[in-house]
């Protein structure tokens, strides 16, 4: 069973504002009452430890805060390029190892992958521009950070836990 639920946003646009589940594989939909998803919420999947896959339509802009929380047994993720904008915590103490995000992201804010102790990679688009302080703190594994050179600038603290 996948059940969502959806608020309107002021655009006209949907938010899939909660989630009720217990498959391994979630499909959000693209459309909802024949207008776009447009922003995940936050907490949208926080808990559902069952999930292994999300697939993410080409209609979301934005990942709210603590979208992934919990969520150890996801292990990959792709976000579509039409993704632009992450929320503080997105992914936090989700069980990603890797993830390529799009073009169109300007910055990773902090604790975005807070505690993502399984995350080995991260590849940034080429339109990166900012790593803010404790965007990658706890995530004890992560070896390889690929962004566009000379570009982007990186917090002194990206990579602390910080006091949260």
């Amino acid at each position: 069973m996948q059940e969502f639920t959806y608020k309107l946003f002021d655009d006209g646009t949907y938010i899939a504002a909660s989630y009720e589940g217990d498959e391994e594989n979630v499909e959000i939909p693209a459309y909802y009452l024949e207008k776009p998803v447009t922003i995940l919420y936050d907490g949208l999947f926080k808990g559902h430890s069952e999930i292994r896959s999300v697939k993410i339509p080409e209609t979301v802009t934005d990942i709210g805060g603590f979208v992934f929380d919990g969520c150890d047994q996801l292990k990959e993720l792709e976000l579509p390029d039409s993704v632009c904008t992450l929320w503080q915590y997105a992914f936090a103490r989700c069980g990603i190892t890797r993830i390529a995000l799009p073009d169109r992201v300007r910055s990773i804010p902090p604790f975005a992958f807070k505690d993502c102790k399984d995350l080995e990679e991260v590849r940034c688009g080429k339109d990166l521009k900012t790593i803010y302080a404790w965007a990658f703190g706890g995530c004890d594994r992560l070896e390889t950070l690929d962004h566009p050179p000379g570009k982007v600038e990186i917090s002194p603290q990206a990579f602390e836990s910080g006091s949260r």
